[in-house]
């Protein structure tokens, strides 16, 4: 209710927001002729439509309802894929008698996956909170829904944390002013240093991470195939796959080279 609510009043102010962006970039073009920069009012405006920046974001931002919806549905249908695993070892044993291997295969993949789910969701949700209570303290318009935006996102390594700070960043330049624009970028650069190379490491340990090209193409293939929840369940989803493929010895090459390490081969 309260991102639905956000979104609702986004696209009420967003003309009073392209406003005062076309306002914010007319009074920057002084500074840019200082500079010897060959501009003029209309060729900002054909390159740098204020029109356009707030219609897309509006138009991303309307788009949120419907994935927030297929989410969840796909956050419950894992719930109960992670409660089956704790009658799953019985089940098989019953099955499969002589599958002993086969079921601590199981046992830890599913242990695995646990544990990344678990640490990944609990990080994201911190970042979310501390995005939300920075926005909310400069008086930031819709902190909630940044926050939110922050938490999806940082499922997403590397690039994830960029794409979020994007709007927040726009929209504090356009109500606030370039010093608190720079304070919202600081703040969004501090909770990602400290939450993803400080302590998510820490929690995380060695192995559970994917190379920053996996990750690009992971985004493109998740994406095709289920839309835009499937660009924000493209990690997770690829971790699942590299944590499967680890536990069986044939297919271990195959997680080492969507990892994001180069594994010690001296010993």
């Amino acid at each position: 209710m309260i991102v639905s609510q956000s979104i609702d009043s986004f696209l009420t102010r967003m003309p009073q927001y392209q406003t005062r962006m076309q306002t914010l970039i007319v009074d920057w073009l002084p500074y840019l002729e200082r500079w010897d920069i060959p501009v003029n009012r209309d060729m900002v405006m054909n390159h740098f439509n204020p029109s356009q920046i707030m219609g897309l974001v509006g138009t991303t931002l309307s788009g949120i309802g419907s994935l927030l919806t297929n989410l969840f549905l796909v956050v419950f249908i894992v719930i109960f894929i992670l409660l089956e695993e704790a009658g799953f070892g019985d089940k098989v044993k019953a099955a499969l008698p002589n599958a002993e291997k086969s079921i601590r295969d199981a046992q830890g993949f599913m242990k695995q996956v646990n544990q990344y789910l678990m640490i990944k969701t609990t990080i994201s949700f911190i970042t979310g909170v501390l995005v939300t209570l920075w926005l909310w303290w400069l008086d930031v318009d819709f902190p909630v829904l940044w926050g939110l935006i922050a938490m999806l996102m940082n499922y997403i390594p590397n690039v994830g944390s960029l794409i979020a700070a994007v709007p927040a960043v726009l929209l504090a330049l356009v109500q606030l002013g370039v010093t608190d624009a720079m304070l919202v970028v600081a703040g969004y650069v501090l909770v990602n240093v400290v939450m993803g190379n400080l302590i998510e490491p820490r929690f995380m340990g060695r192995g559970l991470g994917l190379s920053p090209l996996v990750v690009f193409l992971s985004l493109i293939l998740w994406g095709w195939l289920f839309g835009p929840v499937g660009m924000f369940l493209s990690i997770p989803l690829t971790m699942i796959v590299k944590i499967a493929l680890e536990q069986n010895h044939g297919t271990r090459w195959v997680a080492i080279l969507l990892g994001n390490e180069v594994p010690d081969t001296s010993k």
